[in-house]
């Protein structure tokens, strides 16, 4: 869907509710299209923010590159949760692959996203480019959003705004500092096009953003080559042919630690494996499960949790494509891909090159680009994004705990720094990670935003539906 900073043609009255939507990524325009949809909210007018004016890309699906894959079957993938078929019937209309159980490119389910936007786009829809830097609150309720130089007023926001950029890396107690060779951003792909076609590149991290930065880079020019280091080493599992066989987990109660909860994977893992199922049935089977027992662990217990099991368990859950694993396995077979563990222990700075010199024994690798892709920065008190310093200095957000993201209730109305909801702000998507843990992939996304948008439906004022 083609957007722009105009609006739709006025309605012939007013909204009774004006909702501020900040993120046009794939939280965003869920978010909009079940406010647009939800029974009742005829009387809601949505403005999506987006800093690119773009919806539907944000940093997951804004690539170009047709061999980054979903990690996700294309069933599982549907904008609406109570029709399964949706993505799978767009690709049939629009001349894509079908195969219920393949992987589209992300950027196919980009223009998915805002297809799925357009056809229920209308009057009460607007878009605006540019970056929200502020949202102050107005007396007698509602906020005024600032962005690009403008201020638009709404009676709630929700903030869905995504991953954001990478952390800093980190390299001997200091910050690496900019350098040519220092990618900061793996998604700034204009820095490797330009590297030479028999350049070297260490990639920090070993996740799916590591693997498809890797991808394009090999797959450019055949002479090149990575070096993938993060700590422990571990590259996400492959999906393999769709199993027959289920595996359902009892239901796990409290009290709870996190050395109990990875006991008990294990023993479901050993239990399945005895009656030939295999241990991915076993994930798949514990995710409906996995919000509700992130509330059974206390907070020390996430804390270890997230040191102790967090990895193990991520590879597991959020799993490769088998063509992306095929590619991987291919370039490691030419000896162009090289993955290790131990971390990096020193980089040092040779003009338009570094050495950088690895953990465990390893030999120093001398490298035309360093690219950071240990993941999104979660930790709202480290940001440099303007919208995150002023919601905190307004007291209108606050990490939490864990740092994962924002507070929130577990149905995502923010938290000040007391711990009391802030009436009218709400959040979609990675920002709950640290309340939900499971909170990054669209059927949790799809979920979160129909809850929020009902609520947002249940305060328009009853007389402007209509009712008595």
């Amino acid at each position: 869907m083609a957007t722009s900073s105009s609006t739709s043609p006025t309605a012939p009255h007013a909204p009774a509710t004006r909702v501020a939507v900040i993120g046009g990524g794939a939280s965003g325009v869920l978010t909009a299209i079940n406010l647009l949809t939800t029974p009742g909210g005829e009387q809601v007018a949505v403005t999506i923010h987006e800093a690119s004016g773009i919806i539907g890309r944000g940093v997951a699906y804004g690539t170009c590159d047709p061999r980054h894959l979903l990690n996700v079957r294309a069933r599982h993938m549907s904008a609406w949760p109570d029709v399964p078929s949706d993505l799978l019937e767009w690709a049939a209309r629009t001349g894509r692959d079908v195969d219920p159980q393949g992987f589209l490119p992300r950027r196919d389910f980009a223009a998915y996203l805002q297809d799925s936007l357009a056809s229920v786009a209308d009057h009460r829809l607007t878009v605006r480019a540019g970056r929200v830097d502020d949202v102050v609150p107005l007396e007698g309720g509602g906020y005024e959003i600032h962005a690009a130089g403008t201020v638009s007023v709404a009676d709630s926001v929700v903030l869905a705004y995504g991953n954001q950029e990478p952390r800093a890396l980190v390299v001997d107690g200091d910050v690496l500092p900019p350098a040519s060779w220092h990618v900061a951003n793996p998604w700034d792909l204009a820095s490797l096009h330009l590297l030479p076609g028999d350049s070297t590149a260490v990639v920090v991290g070993t996740g799916l953003t590591a693997i498809d930065t890797a991808i394009t880079f090999l797959e450019e020019h055949p002479a090149r080559r990575v070096v993938m280091v993060s700590r422990h080493g571990l590259l996400p599992e492959t999906h393999v042919g769709q199993q027959s066989t289920a595996w359902v987990s009892p239901t796990i109660t409290g009290p709870l630690s996190a050395d109990a909860l990875a006991d008990f994977f294990s023993g479901q893992v050993a239990a399945a494996d005895e009656q030939g199922v295999d241990w991915r049935a076993v994930v798949d089977g514990l995710r409906p499960q996995a919000q509700a027992v992130w509330q059974l662990l206390d907070l020390d217990e996430r804390r270890r949790f997230l040191a102790k099991h967090a990895r193990h368990w991520e590879v597991r859950r959020h799993r490769m494509a088998p063509e992306v694993a095929a590619l991987l396995g291919g370039y490691q077979a030419e000896g162009r891909l090289a993955v290790l563990a131990g971390g990096i222990h020193r980089v040092v700075d040779r003009g338009e090159r570094c050495e950088v010199h690895l953990g465990r024994g390893h030999v120093p690798v001398v490298a035309d680009a360093l690219v950071n892709c240990t993941g999104p920065s979660t930790d709202i008190t480290r940001s440099g994004d303007p919208l995150l310093l002023a919601l905190r200095e307004r007291g209108l957000a606050s990490p939490d705990p864990l740092c994962l993201g924002l507070s929130t209730t577990t149905d995502g109305v923010l938290l000040d720094p007391h711990g009391q909801p802030v009436p009218g702000m709400y959040a979609v998507g990675p920002p709950r990670k640290g309340v939900l843990w499971e909170s990054t992939a669209i059927p949790e996304i799809r979920t979160q935003a129909a809850e929020v948008a009902r609520a947002q439906v249940a305060s328009v004022p009853h007389d402007a539906l209509g009712v008595g």
